[in-house]
């Protein structure tokens, strides 16, 4: 279990199927992912595969999120998988999904900066790394205010949703550039952005 200010984030198990049913079927919520909600058949078929992210590698894997024992979304950090890349031992990919509901309240950052905290101090890894559409501005400001940087822009030729032609974008951060951030609350400087 993680456990940030507000947020509690516990692995994802069986048990959360029906808030990942939710959370999937929103319209809005899969907008930038597959352009439309999900059907329960579909969330089912995803749940087991994010379930599959956490046997892979001991650590990693997807976290439900509550604040005040309320389902607010879920944060994983798996192994990455930029279109045109192989990653690295010691990677990890950074994503992350919220209600509606609990849009622009600062959560998305808050589960994503106890992620990165966990992924270079207790799991070690050397770099993290998010992907969005180029047209995600939301995601994007996230992905800034918690310390990834701006890395490249490229082109999925099968994508046809709406904004695809403007690609997508890839951020990073390493763990000795978060370490010396004042985003690392290990630095003496930690905010809440």
């Amino acid at each position: 279990m993680l456990q940030t200010d507000r947020i509690r984030l516990v692995p994802l198990g069986d048990e959360h199927l029906e808030l990942e049913v939710e959370l999937d079927s929103d319209p809005e919520v899969m907008r930038y992912l597959t352009g439309e909600g999900r059907t329960r058949e579909q969330v089912i078929a995803a749940h087991k595969m994010r379930l599959a992210t956490a046997e892979a590698v001991s650590g990693m894997g997807f976290w439900v999120g509550y604040v005040d024992g309320r389902f607010v979304g879920w944060w994983l950090l798996e192994a990455p998988g930029w279109v045109d890349q192989t990653p690295l031992e010691g990677e990890a990919e950074l994503g992350y999904r919220l209600l509606r509901r609990h849009w622009r309240q600062g959560l998305a950052s808050e589960g994503s900066r106890e992620l990165l905290r966990h992924a270079f101090e207790d799991l070690g890894l050397h770099r993290v790394s998010a992907l969005t559409m180029t047209v995600n501005t939301a995601s994007r400001a996230t992905m800034a205010s918690v310390g990834l940087q701006y890395i490249r822009t490229f082109q999925d030729l099968a994508d046809d949703r709406p904004g695809a032609e403007l690609g997508c974008v890839g951020y990073a951060v390493t763990r000795s550039e978060w370490q010396a951030s004042n985003l690392n609350p290990s630095a003496g400087t930690w905010f809440d952005r």
